[in-house]
């Protein structure tokens, strides 16, 4: 009984808002037209209460596409944005000057990806092969030039088809309509699992250690609401502890968050995919207090990437998009309470999730 009591009250000071202070408003435009399964640190951090122990009222948005998303915070449409490396990278050069502030993934989040059954075993077995693509021009098209010319094939040696996100990618993969993808691991994962099938994943082994997606916002709101921003951050790490150690709860909040029908099926289905992304979402080693870090060496050899297959006028220096200021302040919590706080949340026969 007194340990349930003190867990309680170690709860509480957790998520209990400072009462003198009215809440700081935050809009972060998503850059895509579903919540990807990378933002589940944003769903929880809503849902559990971190946000409101950090007093920010936090409103997300979807945009059409990462650029979509940059352009728009970059007019002062919304605060931040969660974007990929290239988004940013190319709107450098249009005069779009965001900085990432924090990481959301853990590395580089594209892959190219088989189903098992397929005679491609090597890289250089995609010769001659149809790749699937979310669309002409973006991460995909870039990250497959990439890691084929490591294997020695030239652009002409294999084709690219777009075949867009979710249920249409699905078809397509597990129909065969195309050999092979490239797409973030996030994307990978739903289709492994409901789909029930089995895929064979290719990483680029140069840049398979870099975050390249993250949180980006201008230094004219960095000025304006800095204190917000790296309180949003702490809350966006202690979020990703959480899914760590309770991908069960944080599948339900997912969930409810995509207005989805939610069944024991669906929780166990969400679960397993935050189970398999685990080594890619924020948290990998949630004992690191540089959880969120971005490393400006590693962006700036994506900006090279895209000069070298001219995407890109001229290199950008890493220090221009990237500052790490907030990582100290976002991983400076009380880590152990907000792992039993993880651990003690359960979903209630109702359906509920509660501490």
């Amino acid at each position: 009984m007194l340990k349930t009591i003190a867990l309680a009250a170690l709860f509480a000071l957790l998520i209990v808002p400072r009462a003198a202070a009215a809440d700081d408003s935050l809009t972060i435009m998503q850059g895509s037209l579903a919540l990807p399964l990378y933002s589940v640190a944003d769903v929880v951090a809503e849902r559990a209460g971190f946000f409101k122990a950090e007093h920010l009222a936090v409103t997300q948005q979807l945009a059409n596409s990462p650029s979509t998303a940059a352009a728009l915070v970059a007019s002062g449409k919304g605060d931040l944005c969660s974007v990929s490396a290239q988004a940013i990278l190319q709107g450098y050069e249009k005069g779009l000057r965001l900085e990432y502030f924090l990481a959301h993934a853990a590395r580089y989040s594209n892959v190219m990806a088989v189903l098992d059954d397929s005679p491609v075993r090597t890289l250089a077995d995609f010769k001659g092969k149809n790749i699937g693509i979310s669309a002409i021009g973006g991460d995909g098209e870039v990250t497959g030039r990439f890691i084929l010319s490591g294997a020695g094939l030239r652009q002409g040696d294999y084709s690219y088809s777009p075949i867009g996100f979710g249920p249409q990618a699905a078809a397509a993969i597990v129909g065969k309509q195309v050999d092979g993808v490239v797409y973030p691991f996030g994307e990978i994962v739903p289709i492994e699992v409901t789909a029930h099938v089995k895929m064979r994943v290719f990483r680029d082994p140069i840049v398979n250690d870099i975050a390249n997606s993250g949180f980006a916002t201008t230094a004219a709101t960095l000025a304006t609401k800095g204190d917000a921003m790296r309180r949003y951050a702490r809350a966006i790490v202690k979020a990703s502890i959480f899914v760590r150690y309770n991908p069960q709860v944080s599948a339900l909040f997912f969930l409810q968050a995509q207005g989805v029908k939610v069944t024991p099926e669906t929780i166990a289905d969400k679960a397993r995919e935050f189970v398999l992304l685990r080594d890619d979402l924020l948290a990998a080693d949630p004992s690191s207090r540089r959880i969120g870090y971005m490393e400006p060496r590693g962006l700036e050899v994506l900006s090279r990437v895209l000069y070298d297959y001219g995407l890109a006028k001229s290199v950008t220096p890493g220090s221009a998009i990237v500052t790490n200021q907030y990582v100290a302040f976002a991983n400076d919590f009380d880590r152990p309470a907000v792992i039993a706080m993880a651990k003690h949340y359960h979903i209630t026969a109702t359906g509920d999730a509660v501490p």
